[in-house]
């Protein structure tokens, strides 16, 4: 599959000698990341998340794109729907800025046991993915990813619910990183394209 250049965030230069021992200089690195993560997310740009090899990168690097962010499966009842609207709109969107999103999540039934590596291999063979899948993340409870916390609080669900109800639950992002727009489990291609054709 191919990905995006996703480049991590945090790169430390390597330590010299004769500089401060290493378990100081770990606790400054430490507390500038609590600092860090005490500031408001005001966007998706504030956050770092993992790629499909678990290297920490930064959502910035999307700066100016619109993106649509999944929650994707394999062994689900809507992977082959999800799949195929999510290749279609970014095959036919990429060229105007529109960047597809895939997070593999293993909460819903079990339905994503594999590795980073089998997902993607799956995704490659069968739908012919060419967006970016991620790292596996948790999207509900207390494990789950601050960046899914973010846009499940941006915009809710049905009745105010902040929790993601199934596999292939999908955010919209404008070029300025804020989520405009929640979908449900499996929503259909033209609706998904309605909403995105606007910020384009």
């Amino acid at each position: 599959m191919m990905l995006l250049n996703l480049q991590p965030c945090l790169v430390e230069a390597p330590e010299k000698e004769g500089k401060e021992p290493k378990r100081k200089r770990s606790t400054k690195t430490h507390r500038v990341r609590i600092l860090r993560m005490a500031v408001p997310a005001k966007s998706v740009y504030d956050f770092d998340v993992l790629d499909g090899k678990r290297q920490k990168v930064s959502m910035k690097q999307f700066a100016g794109n619109v993106l649509l962010i999944y929650n994707v499966a394999s062994k689900c009842g809507l992977t082959d729907g999800g799949y195929t609207t999510a290749q279609t709109l970014y095959s036919k969107y990429k060229d105007k800025g529109l960047i597809v999103l895939g997070f593999p999540c293993n909460q819903f039934g079990g339905q994503e046991p594999g590795t980073e590596e089998e997902i993607q291999q799956f995704a490659c063979t069968k739908f012919k993915a060419e967006f970016p899948l991620m790292g596996k993340v948790d999207v509900n409870g207390i494990t789950a990813d601050p960046l899914w916390e973010f846009m499940k609080k941006a915009q809710p669900g049905i009745f105010g619910t902040l929790g993601i109800k199934w596999n292939f639950s999908s955010f919209l992002v404008d070029r300025q990183g804020q989520v405009v727009e929640r979908f449900s489990p499996g929503e259909n291609l033209d609706t998904i394209e309605k909403k995105l054709v606007g910020l384009l």
